[in-house]
């Protein structure tokens, strides 16, 4: 692990290689899981302002699981993640030819809303830990991500790399630079 700032980055960042191939998984991350995916507070302040404008993306079901539970909940482990529908599927989650999309992230494409989508979401394979002093940034290893990790490999990105914008709208242009020369001496020092 190497500490960057107030962070602890796993190595497995830059070791893994990983770069999403929906046209095989199909957006399957989105609909599978125990649980669903972690918000920050802030986000879910977010969330509730824009939903009237992301509606419309959502399939009934999902309309009706907002109107009945909320936005989220708090998981087995404590932590406030997104709302579910039929046990597994993220509330924001929609079908479109054989696809899983996120709503937000549509809303947000399409101009109608300033807000991406989770920062977990987004920087998925990454998972954050916060401790008293510190932040872990680690990377999850899922079996639907398979397809990820192939594609990584053939196309030789790594994690960090593949991850470089959702990492930087976390933790900033200043951070994702050090942890470039963080990758550049681990690689001096471990591939010779």
């Amino acid at each position: 692990m190497v500490e960057i700032f107030d962070t602890v980055v796993s190595f497995e960042l830059f070791e893994q290689m990983f770069c999403c191939d929906l046209a095989q998984c199909k957006g399957r991350c989105c609909v599978e899981g125990d649980a669903g995916a972690p918000l920050q507070d802030d986000e879910e302040i977010k969330i509730k302002e824009i939903l009237p404008k992301i509606l419309k993306y959502l399939p009934e079901k999902s309309r009706e699981t907002i109107a009945e539970k909320g936005i989220s909940y708090i998981d087995c482990q404590g932590d406030r993640v997104t709302m579910l529908v039929n046990e597994s599927e993220c509330v924001f989650a929609y079908f479109e030819n054989g696809f899983v999309r996120c709503a937000l992230e549509r809303a947000y494409n399409e101009g109608i809303t300033d807000f991406l989508k989770p920062i977990s979401c987004h920087l998925y394979p990454v998972r954050l830990e916060k401790f008293t002093d510190f932040t872990a940034v680690n990377f999850h290893n899922w079996y639907l991500c398979k397809s990820a990790e192939d594609c990584g490999k053939k196309l030789k990105i790594p994690a960090y790399k593949f991850l470089k914008n959702p990492l930087i709208r976390r933790f900033g242009k200043e951070w994702y630079a050090e942890l470039e020369e963080a990758a550049k001496a681990y690689f001096a020092a471990f591939r010779k």
